[in-house]
């Protein structure tokens, strides 16, 4: 049986967003701060560090109740460095806030997994921008690459992340007993944009799912959604069926995606989707308009378009749950 739901989102045509570079900090919360996942035997849960952490303490708001886990690892995507138009001209600003909020977790996550488009515009000053940047969490980061980073067909990004890994940049590594997985699907665009993954991916991937045990954990990040989101806007991966073909199996699979600049879950049997918020700017919710892009989002609406996201990750075959409140509510 399959449950979709979309996060909570605003639109506006207002071109008048009356936020200047102190109010792009002070509600960062819009942009996407990241996802702290914690696991704990078995069940890996989400929470938006906008929504847990108090803006003038530092710590977790009050009612909410952070479980005690196995271990957390924080995710944040599409960080664009170098863009600077009027969605947002301070993207290494509100990075920046995003990397305060990392740290002011009470319980430091292990790591960081960065779901692409690192840099706007696949240049060297860029990547330092960033890689300096995240520096201050003093944390191992992961990433795989968006279509922004392989400008230059991937070729400075493979000099500076793909050491070690498979191909395009595809790898794999174990944390805690659970087995994660990177991907590379926006190498390669197709049919207006949809991401591939390519042959020659795909058989690294069943051979590195071979030894694993079906009650293995798995977490797949990628950039572009392994789901049709949207293939009208390119928001999906042309060949992500086979690559989940190989997932189903395990009882616990939960795919991270970027891209999209907003959150969108999806439960489909035993594997749930999960996409990212950008901590640069947000987009347009599937078809609300032309096309997909940077939008700017009034001052006074940016707390609605945040929420609260629990995924309920259980292994052997048990339903998978998503539970989606607005920040607003949960803040009362």
């Amino acid at each position: 049986m399959e449950n979709e739901k979309q996060g909570n989102l605003i639109h506006s045509d207002n071109n008048q967003d009356g936020i200047d570079r102190r109010g792009f900090l002070e509600c960062m919360a819009w942009a996407g701060t990241g996802v702290l996942w914690m696991m704990s035997g078995g069940i890996l849960k989400s929470y938006g560090m906008s929504q847990v952490i108090d803006k003038t303490t530092g710590g977790i708001k009050k009612g909410i109740i952070m479980p005690k886990s196995d271990f957390s690892f924080v995710q944040i995507s599409d960080s664009h460095i170098g863009f600077n138009k009027a969605a947002n001209p301070d993207v290494t600003g509100t990075l920046q806030a995003a990397i305060a909020k990392i740290n002011a977790m009470p319980d430091a996550p292990k790591f960081i997994l960065h779901t692409g488009d690192l840099s706007h515009l696949a240049q060297a000053d860029q990547f330092d921008t960033l890689e300096q940047s995240l520096k201050a969490t003093n944390k191992q980061v992961f990433y795989v690459p968006g279509e922004h980073d392989l400008t230059d067909n991937g070729k400075l990004y493979l000099e500076r992340y793909g050491k070690g890994t498979k191909g395009n940049g595809w790898y794999s590594f174990d944390s805690n007993g659970v087995h994660f997985i990177g991907l590379v699907n926006a190498l390669v665009q197709v049919d207006g944009g949809m991401g591939t993954l390519g042959d020659d991916q795909l058989k690294w991937l069943a051979d590195d799912l071979k030894g694993l045990s079906n009650s293995t954990p798995i977490v797949v990040f990628a950039h572009i959604p392994l789901w049709a989101v949207y293939p009208q806007w390119g928001w999906g991966t042309k060949d992500s069926e086979q690559a989940l073909s190989l997932l189903r199996r395990f009882g616990s699979v939960s795919v991270l995606n970027g891209h999209i600049h907003q959150t969108i879950q999806k439960v489909e049997g035993n594997i749930t989707f999960h996409t990212a918020m950008s901590t640069a700017f947000p987009q347009p919710a599937p078809g609300s308009a032309p096309s997909p892009g940077p939008m700017k989002v009034p001052a006074e609406k940016l707390q609605s378009v945040l929420g609260i996201t629990d995924v309920n990750y259980v292994e052997h075959n048990h339903t998978l749950a998503i539970t989606d409140s607005p920040l607003m509510a949960a803040a009362q």
